[in-house]
């Protein structure tokens, strides 16, 4: 006697998300524009500690993050956001005004995949997330 497998359904491709941390409404709006011509869903957070609550409802597979924000700053989420627990891993990119080497390599060592410095057009930004297998 053969025992028949139900057939199994492939589970629906979820669509990928994007979120936009940053204090000021016109670069989420920026930002937004961008990733969502590239197929993201787009939330946005004006500060590390709204992002991090997004993320612990719903961890995102990008984070386009500021440096520079009032409660908790973008090095203090990525850093936190590292030390959570999940297997998955979303991708992290600076978009800041701190072009110092030392700034850059604090961010990349704290977790962050890849660095644009502001201003940033959709070309710039394009081509850094292709870079990380974001685009």
């Amino acid at each position: 006697m053969q025992v028949v497998q139900p057939a199994v359904e492939p589970e629906a491709p979820r669509g990928r998300r994007g979120l936009i941390v940053d204090d000021s409404r016109v670069i989420r709006k920026v930002s937004r524009r961008i990733l969502e011509a590239l197929g993201y869903t787009v939330f946005e957070a004006e500060n590390g500690e709204e992002a991090l609550s997004k993320c612990m409802a719903a961890m995102p597979d990008l984070i386009l993050l500021d440096w520079n924000m009032p409660l908790m700053g973008g090095l203090e989420f990525v850093t936190a956001l590292r030390g959570m627990q999940g297997a998955h891993r979303p991708k992290v990119v600076f978009c800041t005004t701190n072009s110092e080497n030392g700034d850059i390599r604090k961010g990349i060592e704290a977790g962050a995949d890849e660095y644009v410095i502001k201003p940033f057009d959709h070309h710039t930004l394009h081509m850094k997330l292709q870079g990380i297998g974001a685009a």
